[in-house]
């Protein structure tokens, strides 16, 4: 096992922990083409690649356990209303990743990748900012600014398992 699929879960529940304290301590931010969208888009993105690491590395039971470690983190690291809306807009979004990611994981992991973000940003996005916000006033900036994340954790993942085989 390498070191990536190692740290996979840890990464995941502390990026779940870093996007509530962004969310809280940060506030709204830009995300590029004039749209903005709340600071925690910056870690979201990554933990939705790194929720799939973790799957690919240990299996479903322990990414439940994962998830379910993430949603508590967000019950203690942000105030009540933005925790609650963050442990659930996780623990739906990262259960829809999952679904989707599953049985597309099979095909490859760069299609199965693609396609559970996908679902998982945007599940995520809409759950957390109706919750949190009671508006789905910065869902173009949230798809965004995860997407944009996203990329670059995938981008990442490919150039460290292609220097991984060339090595």
């Amino acid at each position: 096992m390498n070191r990536l699929n190692i740290l996979a879960p840890a990464a995941y529940i502390a990026t779940i922990g870093a996007a509530n304290w962004a969310v809280a301590n940060v506030g709204i931010i830009p995300v590029g083409f004039g749209l903005m969208a709340p600071a925690g888009v910056l870690f979201v993105g990554l933990a939705f690649t790194l929720r799939d690491l973790t799957q690919d590395a240990y299996g479903k039971v322990v990414t439940i356990a994962a998830i379910l470690a993430g949603a508590l983190l967000s019950l203690l690291i942000s105030t009540p209303a933005l925790a609650l809306a963050s442990a659930a807009a996780f623990l739906f979004s990262e259960l829809a990743d999952m679904a989707v990611y599953t049985p597309l994981r099979k095909r490859g992991w760069l299609r199965a990748i693609a396609a559970s973000n996908i679902v998982g940003l945007v599940v995520d996005s809409v759950l957390f900012l109706w919750l949190a916000f009671g508006s789905l006033t910065f869902l173009a900036g949230q798809i965004w600014g995860k997407a944009i994340m996203t990329l670059a954790a995938v981008a990442v993942v490919r150039l460290y398992r292609a220097r991984r085989v060339l090595t």
